[in-house]
């Protein structure tokens, strides 16, 4: 039913890796979100949102990297269980483990940028 969707296909393609970076995602955005909310009323409690974005874009960084190194064996595995590295199989295999990376850097890139203009932002209202 989902399939039909870009991102939820390719979220079921590359395993469960790929649930616990959109997890991270969503809350390094949701702890960015938080700080600009927050900039005005209390600046430290909006510095420890940003500080918790950072972590979190990170744990998806290297939740991607994990999964991937996970779906390159599972890949060495099948391919030695099967005893034929068929071209098919082995481009299949390593698609699925670039996916992770893949949305692991993006969810990283895309949180960075958000601190990115959190702080910009910070210093052009003290530059005021």
């Amino acid at each position: 039913m989902f399939k039909n969707y870009l991102l939820v296909g390719r979220l079921e393609e590359g395993g469960s890796g790929m649930y616990f970076i959109l997890i991270a995602f969503l809350l390094a955005l949701f702890f960015i979100i938080m700080a600009f909310v927050k900039k005005n009323k209390s600046l430290e409690t909006s510095n420890k949102m940003i500080g918790l974005a950072a972590e979190s874009s990170l744990v998806a960084l290297v939740i991607g990297c994990l999964s991937s190194v996970i779906g390159i064996i599972t890949l060495f595995d099948m391919l030695e269980a099967i005893g034929d590295a068929r071209p098919d199989l082995v481009a299949a295999g390593i698609k699925v483990s670039l996916l992770t990376i893949t949305f692991g850097l993006f969810a990283f890139t895309i949180a960075r940028i958000g601190i990115l203009i959190y702080k910009w932002s910070l210093n052009l209202e003290s530059n005021k």
